[in-house]
């Protein structure tokens, strides 16, 4: 089989991070799917909101999403 030319998104990295217009990484926080009951409110409200990714992982994130201009 002939390989398709060019470069590709990767979908599951795609799926999981969201770029921000200054270029910053956000990803979710883990912890969220069960056992919620024995979390305090407090701790369930801060996983819901998303997480900034450290600048020495995102370039990872960035490489995989080659067609997100604003890296």
């Amino acid at each position: 089989m002939r390989r398709p030319k060019g470069i590709k998104t990767k979908k599951s990295v795609a799926k999981r991070f969201k770029i921000t217009a200054t270029g910053k990484v956000l990803r979710a926080r883990a912890g969220r799917r069960h056992l919620l009951q024995t979390k305090s409110p407090k701790r369930r409200r801060m996983l819901g909101k998303p997480a900034v990714v450290p600048p020495t992982d995102a370039h990872r994130v960035l490489a995989s999403l080659p067609f997100d201009h604003r890296g």
